[in-house]
């Protein structure tokens, strides 16, 4: 059987209660950072905090209970420095 997407194996579940991976990106005034604590409660498992006006990638994923910085994601191959240098910035 399919594996449900990402890492995550598959049930016959029609939808999951939280998201694998959550994308923020920052713009003036915003607060990304500030969401961490809401989003661990939820169990997203890892955070992708693009900030355009920085020019900077923030890969993020849940350990027990709170966020540290990855150098890879656990779910798609790709760090944040790969992505950083993919993007075409404004």
């Amino acid at each position: 059987m399919p594996d449900a997407g990402v890492h995550r194996s598959w049930t016959d579940r029609v939808w999951y209660d939280t998201a694998t991976l959550v994308v923020e990106i920052v713009s003036p005034g915003d607060e990304s950072w500030e969401k961490l604590d809401f989003y661990a409660a939820h169990g997203v498992e890892e955070l992708l905090i693009v900030d355009p006006q920085e020019k900077t990638v923030n890969w993020l994923g849940l350990d027990a209970s709170e966020y540290k910085q990855l150098q890879r994601s656990r779910l798609v191959e790709l760090s944040a420095s790969e992505l950083a240098e993919r993007i075409a910035w404004p």
